[in-house]
């Protein structure tokens, strides 16, 4: 295997399954919520071995990057986001996650946005929250 069959994550190849706590450390959610996400995603059916480890895919893992963007970033609840699941089917839309990786690694990523909304927005947003607050 060349460097060039490796991903950035810690040197498994793209088509590597990955393990519950390396996608749950590669998007940025505990374990727990993963294994929640099983319960009220039908799609996402990581292998279970034995000792029911669990084990996802690369399609498995491009649809958790798909609902964490859809929970965590767009703000759906979870049945919006099953709901935008079954209208967009979980494979037609590429995962935002890959996405935004693939921009890094080009270097075609957008200054002063961050996941596609312009930073000076959120800072605004950010004000207006804090002076409601106050």
């Amino acid at each position: 295997m060349t460097d060039f069959d490796k991903s950035d994550d810690g040197g498994k190849a793209p088509s590597a399954m990955l393990a519950i706590g390396e996608l749950a450390e590669r998007i940025g959610v505990p374990t727990h919520v993963l294994r929640y996400w099983e319960t009220r995603f039908p799609q996402l059916k990581p292998l279970q071995r034995s000792g029911r480890r669990r084990y996802y895919r690369p399609e498995d893992v491009a649809l958790a990057e798909r609902i964490h963007h859809l929970l965590h970033v767009q703000g759906f609840t979870v049945e919006g986001a099953r709901k935008a699941l079954s209208e967009t089917g979980a494979k037609a839309a590429p995962a935002p996650a890959t996405e935004i990786r693939a921009e890094r690694a080009t270097g075609n990523g957008a200054i002063g946005q961050a996941h596609g909304v312009p930073v000076a927005a959120l800072v605004a947003l950010r004000q207006r929250l804090a002076a409601a607050l106050d």
